[in-house]
């Protein structure tokens, strides 16, 4: 039964990371197709871009919620139950991961826009949020101010990324959170570096795209 639970766990947060609000709200606010505008991805920065800051914002919301909403179904999904294959632990901590590791996945492939979408960083920021909020917020933080500073979203993403990392690692020592946290966040800012390799590649060049 638990097993179910997962494998519907996996599926639901996968369709929810899957929703393309970025560009919905590109369609709705402009007329456009934000995929054919700027880094080509439905992201916030991009959609900033294409129709306006405060469309940007609202995609920012839309995405950290649909990936915080995924974590914390998982959570209610497989509640107290607990079930040990090999030395494994399926529990709702597991759970949260793989729900978190999902949605991250739905927005960067998402399956109702052919695979195409943005680079997961609100979407990973949602699921933090749900999972380690100290670390999710701290990270969000440095997000801003890095990019808000040097007026590269790129930066200030793996900056906030990185941070929320660092911050993960004393607490989880200090105070016994799942080492499985620690090993999702490691993960997740690695699949960000990767998604960004790009825009790394301008930063050292000095041609990387500036907000607003």
């Amino acid at each position: 039964m638990i097993i179910a639970k997962f494998v519907a766990i996996v599926v639901i947060a996968y369709l929810l990371g899957s929703i393309p609000f970025g560009l919905v709200i590109g369609k709705i606010a402009g007329g456009v197709d934000v995929r054919k505008h700027g880094s080509g991805k439905t992201g916030a920065t991009n959609v900033m871009r294409a129709t306006g800051t405060k469309f940007g914002i609202l995609t920012i919301v839309l995405d950290v919620g649909k990936a915080a909403g995924a974590v914390l179904l998982a959570k209610a999904i497989v509640g107290s139950s607990i079930l040990a294959i090999g030395g494994i632990f399926l529990n709702w901590q597991l759970a949260q991961v793989m729900a978190g590791s999902a949605a991250v996945a739905g927005h960067v492939w998402p399956i109702f826009a052919k695979f195409k979408g943005g680079r997961g960083v609100t979407t990973y920021f949602g699921t933090l949020l749900a999972i380690f909020p100290p670390a999710g917020i701290f990270g969000a933080e440095i997000l801003a101010v890095s990019a808000l500073r040097s007026r590269h979203m790129s930066m200030g993403s793996i900056l906030g990324a990185l941070a929320a990392w660092c911050l993960m690692v004393p607490l989880t020592i200090a105070y016994g959170f799942p080492p499985i946290y620690l090993a999702y966040g490691l993960v997740a800012v690695a699949l960000l570096v990767y998604q960004h390799r790009g825009n790394m590649k301008r930063l050292q060049q000095g041609t990387e795209r500036r907000l607003w």
